[in-house]
C-alpha cells in the first residue's frame, strides 16, 4: 500500500513537507501531533527536521497506522487509530498540530480543524498543507484534463473538480479563522517535478493507489493505451525525452489565542 502511494505522490509529498516545516518554524523540544498520518511522511519529516520531545500520528486507517509504526522506529513516535473529526486526544495538549494533505478527504473540514484547534495549546500552532488539485498540481492536472477528454464521466473521479473549496487560499483562511484561530497565514509551496521520460510520468498511474491510478486500472486495456498514447502526444516532452512540471500545495497555519 506505501509502496505504490510512493511511487505515485510520495517523493512530491515529502518534498512539500521539508518546506512546509521550515516554513512553519516550531521550537524544538516541542508535543506534535499529526493528524491524518498516513504513511508517516510528515511525522517521520518533523522527526528529521523539528527536534520534538514527542509527536502522535492519528489516522483512520490501521493499515497505514500499522505500517507507519513499524517503518519508523524512533521512541518519540507513536501511532494511533482515529478520526479527525473527533481526535482521541485531550484538549490543549499539543504545543503544535499538524496535518499534511489531509484536510480536504475530511468528510466535515471545518469540524476536522475545530479538532485541530481544540488539541493545540494557548498560544500553539496549528497548520495544514493540501495540493492545489483544481490548479498547478500539474502532474495529475494533465492527466485528468486528458481524461475528461477521452471520457467526461471521468470528471466524477477528478479531485480539482471534486474538492475545489479546499484548493484555494481564500477558503483555508475562512476555514481556520472559523475556527477561532489567529495570525492565520497562507503561502504556496511549488514543488518541481522531473520525470526522467514519459515512462517515469506513467508507471505510478498504474500502481492502483489514488483516484487517477484507480481511474487508469479501472479502464479496459483498448481505453488505457488510449489514454496513455494520448498523455504521450500532449504533455510538455523536452528534447531529450525528460518532463518538468510543478506540484503545488497550498499552506496554512493560525494560532490559538
Amino acid at each position: 500500500m506505501s509502496g505504490a502511494y510512493d511511487a505515485y505522490m510520495g517523493r512530491w509529498s515529502r518534498r512539500a513537507a521539508t518546506e512546509f516545516l521550515d516554513w512553519l518554524h516550531v521550537p524544538s523540544n516541542c508535543i506534535w501531533l499529526d493528524v491524518g498520518c498516513g504513511t508517516g511522511a510528515l511525522t517521520e519529516a518533523v522527526l528529521a527536521q523539528c527536534a520534538p520531545k514527542e509527536i502522535l500520528g492519528v489516522d483512520p486507517s490501521e493499515g497505514f497506522v500499522a505500517n507507519a509504526a513499524r517503518s519508523i522506529e524512533d521512541s518519540r513516535a507513536t501511532f494511533r487509530v482515529g478520526n479527525a473529526m473527533s481526535l482521541p486526544v485531550d484538549a490543549g495538549a499539543y504545543d503544535a498540530v499538524v496535518s499534511g494533505l489531509v484536510l480536504n478527504f475530511v468528510p466535515d473540514a471545518k469540524e476536522g480543524v475545530a479538532e485541530m484547534a481544540r488539541a493545540v495549546r494557548s498560544g500553539g500552532s496549528v497548520a495544514a498543507y493540501v495540493w492545489d488539485y483544481a490548479g498547478r498540481m500539474e502532474l495529475m492536472r494533465w492527466f485528468w484534463d486528458v481524461a475528461i477528454q477521452l471520457n467526461p464521466e471521468a470528471s466524477n473521479r477528478d479531485e480539482g473538480k471534486r474538492q475545489p473549496m479546499l484548493c484555494a487560499p481564500g477558503p483555508l483562511t475562512e476555514l481556520f479563522r472559523d475556527a477561532g484561530l489567529a495570525n492565520v497565514q497562507v503561502r504556496s509551496i511549488d514543488v518541481v517535478t522531473r520525470f526522467a521520460d514519459f515512462d517515469d510520468y506513467w508507471t505510478p498511474f498504474t500502481g492502483g493507489q489514488g483516484s487517477a491510478p484507480g481511474y487508469a486500472m479501472s479502464l479496459s486495456d483498448e481505453a488505457r493505451t488510449t489514454l496513455r498514447e494520448r498523455l504521450r502526444a500532449d504533455l510538455p516532452i523536452s528534447e531529450e525525452g525528460s518532463i518538468t512540471m510543478i506540484a503545488r500545495a497550498w499552506a496554512i497555519m493560525g494560532q490559538r489565542e
